[in-house]
Formats: C-alpha cells, structure tokens, sequence
C-alpha cells in the first residue's frame, strides 16, 4: 500500500521539495499551506502520516496537532514535526503536543525519509515496504506476492491490503467498521458485511497451504489474525 503524506509547509520551496522527496521514496504527497487548508484535505480522507510544520500562519502546527489528537477520528495518524526551533523545551513542547517524532531544519532528505520510515514502521507498519512474515506467510508489499511455505497464493488488490494489515496487527481483534476504515479507507462507503465476502475470499486463497485457519471469526466483535 502506497502512504498518502500531508505535508504542512506555509514556505512555498520548502513544501515542494518535501513534497519531491517524499514522491521520490514511492510515497504519494499531499500539501497544504496552513492549518485551515490541511483540515480541508484531513476532512476529504485521513493521510497516513503528517509532516507539520511549527510554524503557521494563523493556527500553528502545535496548536493543529493537539486539536487533532483531540479529535477520535485523527487522534491516531502520526506526525512528524518540523521547526527551527532546536531549544530542548521547544522539542518537549512539540512532543507533549502529539507529535511522533521532532526534527529540526536544516535536515537531509536522507534523514528525513529514516524519520518516515521509523515512524511508519512504528505507527503503521501495513503502511511500510518491509517484507513480512507470520505462521510460513511471507507478505512483500515491493513485489505485491505472498508466498506459503514456498508455495504462491493468487490474491486480488483488496485482499492483498487486507492480509497486509492483518500480518501487520496480529493477535488483535477488529470489527468490520474498523477493517473498512483501515484497509478501505475512512470515506469510502460501502456496506460492512463486504468485509465478510474479502474475509471468505481471502481464506479461500489460503486454503490450499493450510493456513487459513490464521484468519478467525470472533462471535459478536469481528475477526482477528491469530497465530496457529
């Protein structure tokens, strides 16, 4: 799954080089210049991750990411926070806010894109471009396969994203609501129980190795990726 990136830049260069780096990692950029403007987009569909910038005009960027940790929709999307600012309480400061991570200007694109990763990798690992493997699964999100004890499974795009995010989040039990807004996304609407028709699918394509078993009902809550 590509990451969808907002980047929060009010300095017209700064945003479309930020912007150029994240594209050039395989990532897809969104941009905005303030705070007004990155709710608008916020509000369409939630980005994967925030580069914030400290300051904006009007709200600033510590004052959005607190409103958006406050908020149970985006309370949970990271953020990265980009400033001048080197003082240590400046950094507290902007950690306490609900930023992930802190990084002061100037930086490297190179150290900017470790910052990306990490946190991707901490926050939303079906997000990341690792290769994964869980109970003889071997999950590459580069080459889109997922192999079985040396065997590949056929899956289409939805449950490739479907088994990533359950490889990414196991042991966790998730309700049909919540695997439409993680694997289909926050705005799309589309009936719940077309989760149950991808869940059939992807055990369908499991059966033959055995392992999907791994993919388990749980009555009355939703369905959850156990190891056997």
């Amino acid at each position: 799954m590509t990451a969808n990136i907002l980047v929060v830049e009010d300095e017209p260069a700064i945003q479309e080089l930020l912007a150029f780096n994240v594209t050039q990692c395989g990532y897809r950029a969104l941009q905005a210049s303030d705070a007004d403007s990155a709710l608008a987009l916020i509000n369409r569909a939630l980005p994967d991750l925030i580069l914030l910038d400290w300051m904006l005009p009007g709200m600033s960027g510590v004052e959005l990411a607190r409103r958006l940790r406050a908020d149970q929709r985006t309370h949970n999307i990271p953020i990265i926070m980009l400033t001048a600012r080197t003082d240590e309480r400046d950094k507290v400061l902007g950690l306490e806010s609900g930023a992930d991570d802190y990084i002061t200007k100037p930086f490297s694109p190179r150290e900017l894109m470790a910052r990306i990763r990490a946190v991707l990798r901490r926050r939303a690992p079906q997000m990341s471009d690792e290769l994964v493997r869980v109970e003889g699964l071997e999950l590459s999100p580069v080459t889109h396969r997922v192999n079985a004890s040396g065997q590949n499974i056929d899956l289409g795009p939805t449950e490739f994203r479907l088994l990533h995010f359950f490889m990414t989040h196991v042991e966790r039990v998730y309700s049909r609501s919540q695997l439409l807004d993680q694997v289909w996304g926050d705005h799309v609407f589309v009936e719940e129980r077309t989760v149950d028709v991808h869940i059939r699918r992807l055990r369908q394509a499991l059966e033959p190795s055995g392992l999907d078993s791994l993919v388990q009902t749980v009555r009355g809550s939703g369905y959850r990726f156990s190891r056997n």
